[in-house]
């Protein structure tokens, strides 16, 4: 079946069921509820064996593969950094937190954001070993009194290129390089950066760029790359130097994008622009660093849905499920594409196509649109793959939803990892107003 492919490495057909790390997904839907996620931690195992043996076969210099937290980070996938020897890619104070909870050491832990607040300084301080500058005005503020200093810590420093190039994603919003974007420094920018921490001693290492989040063609890292290695060439980093080419690269979300794009031919395109451009520049090779959140852990996620109503129409069958765009919204912001299958009764054969839908109360609350399903019943429970990067990151209260569950697949077993939000937790943090008198009336100010 062509689209098991899009399931973790441990996916199985057993008796007509999905299995995946060696247990039945029916079966975990009963013990945990739904909507659930479930995520393989073999899947991930294997997506970072394949990108390290791909640096060790064309990247004769040192390399680190750091993983995107804002692809999805809690508690248990910050400790499985730690064990795999990834360093964390944090966008913010509340991702450090977490990182740190998680025993990531503060070298490892390299900060992102393009306009950190104070909070944010304070906490890449604190427990961030690198620290990557996204603009003049946060490079001046880290050079007051204090600015990176903090008992004697002061992270490394990192510039954000804006190359001026993106690659080709799905949806333009997932687009970061291009002239226009918000983020980074242009090369002039970046040059007068690289001045002022000279002149301020501060304790510049590295260079950084982002071109887009998901794509397949990785063509357009060959210009920014040579552009970055040039500007190096330019500023002077010394003789070990830090270099990021950022991350994005994709994973297939639907049978129509099978097979899975090739990791090794994204690595060895980036090792050989390097070498390549460091070569003409008579320049050291630096550390090479890439960020693959989504390739690392898109693939490993599933997540189990409930099917409540089923309506057929003439135009139209839906399947109503019990989650949607509060867990999962990338269809509604980007037109994502996804696939399925049912948890069970896998030998039916395929019908007409279903669209499949959330309770919310909005018309954009749309997960799949006229995706080939056997026929399903109220009650079945459904299992969309590709489901473990930019889904629970991104997830909302919309509506009262509860945040779903997570659970850990591993070596044959199933541990909790983030438990079910509850109603308490929607009002935690709210506080009451004052009663208003029944006889006072409102005034006007």
């Amino acid at each position: 079946m062509k689209r098991l492919a899009l399931f973790p490495d441990t996916a199985r057909i057993v008796d007509q069921a999905l299995v995946i790390g060696g247990l039945r997904l029916d079966s975990l839907a009963d013990e945990f509820g739904t909507p659930l996620y479930v995520y393989d931690r073999a899947t991930m195992d294997a997506s970072v064996s394949a990108y390290r043996q791909a640096l060790k076969t064309y990247y004769p210099g040192k390399a680190q593969i750091t993983y995107a937290g804002k692809a999805f980070l809690c508690k248990a996938v910050a400790e499985w950094i730690r064990q795999s020897d990834l360093w964390a890619d944090c966008t913010g104070a509340g991702e450090i937190e977490i990182a740190h909870n998680g025993k990531i050491p503060r070298e490892a832990i390299v900060v992102h954001g393009v306009n950190k607040s104070s909070t944010d300084i304070l906490a890449a301080r604190e427990h961030a070993g690198t620290l990557v500058v996204d603009n003049l005005t946060e490079l001046h503020g880290l050079a007051d009194p204090g600015g990176t200093q903090r008992d004697g810590h002061s992270p490394d420093i990192w510039l954000r290129l804006l190359p001026g190039v993106a690659v080709t994603t799905h949806h333009s919003h997932t687009q970061t390089g291009q002239h226009g974007s918000k983020f980074g420094m242009t090369p002039d920018e970046l040059v007068e950066a690289a001045q002022f921490c000279r002149e301020m001693g501060l304790p510049l290492s590295g260079l950084h760029f982002h071109q887009g989040s998901n794509f397949r063609d990785p063509a357009p890292l060959i210009s920014a790359t040579q552009l970055a290695v040039d500007l190096v060439k330019e500023i002077d980093l010394g003789s070990e130097w830090h270099f990021c080419p950022g991350g994005g690269w994709s994973i297939a979300y639907h049978e129509d994008e099978l097979p899975q794009p090739d990791v090794e031919t994204y690595v060895r395109l980036i090792a050989e622009t390097v070498v390549e451009r460091c070569k003409a520049n008579s320049l050291p090779l630096p550390v090479l660093h890439l960020e693959p959140g989504r390739s690392l852990i898109a693939r490993a996620g599933v997540a189990l849905y409930r099917v409540g109503v089923v309506k057929r129409r003439a135009d139209r069958t839906w399947l109503l499920v019990d989650g949607g765009m509060a867990d999962n919204p990338r269809h509604a912001l980007y037109g994502a594409k996804y696939s399925c299958l049912p948890a069970s009764g896998l030998d039916r054969r395929m019908e007409g196509p279903v669209s499949i839908a959330g309770p919310f109360c909005e018309s954009g609350d749309v997960l799949i649109e006229d995706l080939p399903m056997p026929k399903i019943e109220e009650g079945e429970l459904i299992a969309i793959p590709a489901s473990g990067a930019y889904q629970l990151s991104m997830s909302s209260n919309y509506n009262g939803a509860r945040r779903p569950a997570v659970v850990w697949l591993d070596r044959g077993g199933a541990q909790l990892a983030v438990r079910r939000e509850t109603n308490e937790d929607l009002s935690r943090r709210d506080h009451s107003i004052p009663d208003r008198p029944a006889n006072q009336e409102a005034t006007e100010t």
